[in-house]
C-alpha cells in the first residue's frame, strides 16, 4: 500500500508542476496583453488547485499512516530534528507544501470574486507563483519517480 501511494504521489507532482506553469504563464500573458480573464484561465487555476489538494491528501495519508520515514521520526522527534533527511520529511516537506496549497487556494478564491481581469491575472501570477516556488523548494528531487 505504501509503495502505491508513494508512486502516485511521485507522479502526481508532474501534473501539479505542469498545471502551475500553465496557470502562471497564462497569468503573465493576460497581464502583459491586458486581456480578459476568461473561463479557460479560471479552469486552469481550478485544476491546479484541485491537483494540489489531491497531492496534499495523498501526502497526508503517507505522512500520518503509511510512511516508515515519518513513523521513525515520530518515535523520537528530538533525534529526527538532528537528522536532516528525517527532518525534511517530518517537518519541512509537509509544512512548506501545506503553505503552498494554502497560497494556491487563496489565489483561486480571490479570483472568484468580481474584480477586474487585470487583478485576477495578477493574483494568479503572485499566488500561484509563490505556491510553485514553495513546492519546488521542498520536492525531494532525488526521488524523481
Amino acid at each position: 500500500m505504501y509503495n502505491i501511494f508513494l508512486t502516485v504521489h511521485s507522479y502526481l507532482r508532474w501534473v501539479v508542476l505542469i498545471l502551475a506553469l500553465v496557470a502562471i504563464v497564462k497569468g503573465l500573458i493576460g497581464l502583459s496583453s491586458k486581456s480578459k480573464f476568461v473561463e479557460g484561465d479560471r479552469k486552469v487555476g481550478l485544476f491546479f488547485m484541485i491537483s494540489c489538494h489531491t497531492q496534499l491528501l495523498i501526502g497526508l495519508i503517507l505522512y500520518v499512516f503509511l510512511s516508515p520515514i515519518t513513523q521513525s521520526a515520530f518515535q523520537d522527534f528530538g533525534a529526527a530534528m538532528k537528522n536532516s533527511s528525517l527532518r525534511f520529511y517530518a517537518v519541512e516537506h509537509i509544512l512548506v507544501n501545506v503553505l503552498a496549497v494554502i497560497l494556491v487556494t487563496i489565489g483561486h478564491s480571490k479570483n472568484k470574486k468580481g474584480i477586474s481581469s487585470a487583478s485576477k491575472h495578477k493574483n494568479a501570477v503572485i499566488f500561484y507563483g509563490l505556491g510553485l516556488v514553495l513546492i519546488l523548494s521542498r520536492i525531494p528531487w532525488d526521488r524523481l519517480f
